[in-house]
């Protein structure tokens, strides 16, 4: 499959990204609309990943802070090509910017398997939209799509 990256800006994206958000986390993950966007997406970069056929079929964001999130891949799409697709243009983005350390935030399950990619736990456990969250760091620098399988 032949993928496509696009950077994108919120305001001109924004119903493209929102469709594409709203199919996984409020329909598919039962995440509370009004918990799905906030004021970040307009200051965020944001990556739009299209299929052969010019679908969109992936989208994820990265705040200024560095926080790579809201990364939502259409079910039929979601395996390791995609997803290395998607998080090496955040990445490549979190370079641009000059960020020296990026962050997921990930449900309980998924602390060990971020770490074995090089993130660390950061402060402590919180809830978000009723799920357990670890908020997880991982230096630029060391962060590498090599060992990363990103399906989980």
């Amino acid at each position: 499959m032949t993928l496509t990256v696009q950077n994108v800006d919120w305001e001109k994206a924004k119903h493209t990204l929102s469709r594409l958000r709203e199919k996984v986390f409020v329909y598919e993950w039962r995440i509370p609309r009004e918990c799905e966007f906030d004021q970040q997406d307009v200051h965020a970069t944001h990556v739009l990943v299209l299929d052969n056929e010019k679908q969109e079929i992936a989208t994820g964001r990265l705040t200024t802070r560095g926080e790579i999130g809201r990364v939502a891949v259409v079910p039929k799409f979601r395996g390791p090509e995609v997803y290395r697709t998607l998080f090496a243009a955040l990445l490549e983005n979190a370079h641009r910017l000059g960020l020296q350390q990026v962050y997921v935030q990930c449900d309980l399950e998924g602390v060990e398997y971020y770490q074995n990619q090089g993130f660390n736990p950061v402060g402590p456990v919180y809830m978000d939209a009723g799920i357990a969250r670890q908020k997880m760091a991982c230096s630029t620098a060391e962060f590498s799509l090599n060992r990363v399988d990103l399906t989980h």
